[in-house]
């Protein structure tokens, strides 16, 4: 039976963790792992989000008039 190019494209690289893929093949440390770099890739995002909004926040300040 051929490969199916759609599962293998899914089908992340031994050891790391790709969005939407087959969870089956992990062990529950690898998946453990996974979950903590997703927490600390979340927080990164949410300070980037922050710091662009502080960033905003006195541009509009700035140029608000009074």
């Amino acid at each position: 039976m051929p490969l199916d190019d759609d599962n293998e494209e899914r089908k992340p690289p031994k050891g790391q963790y790709v969005i939407g893929a087959d969870l089956e093949e992990h062990s529950v440390e690898a998946l453990n792992g996974f979950v903590a770099d997703l927490r600390r890739e979340i927080e990164r995002i949410e300070a980037a989000i922050s710091k662009k909004g502080s960033g905003r926040e006195t541009a509009e300040s700035f140029f608000k008039k009074k």
